[in-house]
C-alpha cells in the first residue's frame, strides 16, 4: 500500500469521530486505531478463570446488628407483614431522611398518599427518591437508614 494512501487515512481518521479504521487491498492491510489525547494504550494481561465446577461456594451468613448481638437466626425473607411491599428499584445506600439531622420523611404507624416520598437511595452520586405507589399507613420499615441495599430489596410495608 503506498504511504500517500496510509497518510490520508491517518488525516481521515483524526478528522472524523472514528476510534480506528482498517483497510484492505488486496492481500495489504492497514489497521489504524486512535489513542486517547495525553494518554497511551495498554494491554491488559489476561486472566484465566477457573471453571465453575472447581470454584467452592461462599456461603456468609448476614446477621443485622440485633440478632447478632442475640444470636439469633436471619429471618427469611417472606417474613414481611400483610400489606403492600415497597421494594428498592435499584442498588445503593439507603437512607429515611434527606440529611442525617433532619426527621425521617415517614414513621411507622404515618398516613401515606401515593407519591408521597418515603425514603433515598444514593446511587452513584445521585440521590433518587423512593415513593409511595399506594395511599395507606406505614406498617413497617424494612431497611436501616445508610446500609447498602439490593435491587428489589424490601424496603417498606403499607398497609
Amino acid at each position: 500500500m503506498d504511504l500517500r494512501k496510509i497518510k490520508k487515512l491517518i488525516d481521515l481518521l483524526e478528522e472524523s469521530n472514528l476510534a480506528e479504521i482498517e483497510i484492505k487491498e488486496g492481500e495489504e492491510s492497514v489497521r489504524l486505531a486512535r489513542t486517547p489525547k495525553g494518554g497511551y494504550a495498554v494491554a491488559a494481561p489476561m486472566m484465566q478463570a477457573a471453571p465453575m465446577a472447581e470454584r467452592a461456594p461462599q456461603a456468609m451468613p448476614m446477621h443485622s446488628p440485633t440478632e447478632a448481638a442475640t444470636g439469633g437466626s436471619a429471618k427469611p425473607a417472606n417474613d414481611l407483614p400483610d400489606g403492600h411491599v415497597v421494594r428498592a428499584p435499584m442498588v445503593g445506600t439507603f437512607y429515611t431522611s434527606p440529611s442525617p439531622d433532619k426527621p425521617a420523611f415517614v414513621s411507622v404507624g404515618q398516613a401515606v398518599k401515593a407519591g408521597d416520598t418515603l425514603g433515598i437511595i444514593e446511587a452513584m452520586k445521585m440521590f433518587n427518591p423512593i415513593e409511595a405507589d399506594v395511599s395507606g399507613t406505614v406498617l413497617k420499615v424494612m431497611a436501616e437508614s445508610g446500609q447498602p441495599i439490593e435491587f428489589d430489596q424490601p424496603l417498606f410495608v403499607i398497609g
